[in-house]
């Protein structure tokens, strides 16, 4: 896919083919049916969100993708390739960017520098240049506790890109953020992605995070979590955070916004007072 505003890409893999996955796991003396035959392709160098409820399988889904969790059923392939066990070639970033307190931002990078035993003086350049290109540069010797919340989790995004994986994938990375943390580390983010366009799978509870950030945005429902529909983003990159208040990108949210009212996954007191027929979810509430 090219996007207008834009050079065209030159990836070189991190396609995604997820088929007919389903995951039922152990719950005391029961079960509990996580996805429900999910079925997904990602194509080299899109940027692709899952949304959806709380428990609807979206981590699942995503752990599933990298190796991290055997399906019940159905299969990955990355790249052609069967997913049978975790992929060593895949950059992961958790809601927690977990770095160790003990070590400088740039030697938490160089983490998985030491762990696969890559040469340091290349690589520790390349620390150094991915930190300057997120805004991190000034603050490679710094300790994770002189950091804001935002800037650790810039600090995880780079230790994930150090080995230069064909394929990103995003746990709620900005989920714990504050609103302004948000929005710069979603515009850190989009600059990442638009100089190398790697193959980015993203979870996300956030709509216009979803809309901002991605090519496509696949809408998993309640659990047992299926895969209702994707919604393809048709939006001019690079996106500024101003468009957020463009009629196109107010129409992509109100639409998915809309499919989740219709689940019962948002309800809101309607003007008409008749329950149930509301259009704009506010206050939030879980039925």
């Amino acid at each position: 896919m090219t996007t207008a505003g834009m050079a065209p890409a030159l990836p070189r893999g991190g396609r995604i083919e997820i088929e007919h996955v389903s995951k039922t796991y152990q719950a005391g003396s029961g079960t509990v049916e996580a996805l429900r035959d999910a079925t997904l392709s990602v194509r080299t160098g899109e940027f692709v969100s899952l949304l959806g409820p709380s428990g609807c399988g979206k981590s699942t889904l995503l752990m599933i993708a990298v190796g991290l969790v055997p399906p019940t059923s159905g299969r990955v392939l990355l790249d052609g390739r069967l997913v049978g066990g975790p992929q060593t070639d895949v950059g992961i970033v958790f809601q927690d960017p977990v770095l160790l307190d003990w070590r400088r931002v740039v030697d938490n990078v160089m983490l998985q520098v030491e762990a696969r035993k890559l040469p340091q003086d290349e690589y520790r350049n390349r620390a150094l240049e991915l930190l300057r290109r997120i805004g991190l540069g000034g603050f490679e010797r710094a300790y994770p506790f002189e950091l804001s919340g935002g800037m650790r989790q810039r600090v995880s995004i780079c230790r994930a890109l150090i080995h230069d994986p064909p394929l990103l994938v995003m746990d709620e990375p900005f989920g714990a953020l504050d609103a302004l943390s948000r929005d710069q580390a979603m515009i850190d983010l989009q600059q990442i992605w638009s100089a190398n366009r790697k193959t980015v799978l993203f979870v996300t509870h956030h709509v216009p995070e979803a809309v901002f950030l991605s090519d496509h945005v696949v809408m998993m429902t309640p659990r047992p979590g299926r895969i209702d529909r994707v919604l393809r983003i048709d939006l001019p990159r690079p996106r500024r955070l101003k468009m957020r208040a463009a009629p196109a990108f107010a129409a992509y949210v109100e639409e998915i916004l809309g499919v989740l009212q219709s689940w019962g996954v948002l309800v809101e007191e309607p003007e008409d007072g008749v329950p149930g027929q509301g259009r704009w979810p506010s206050p939030l509430r879980r039925e």
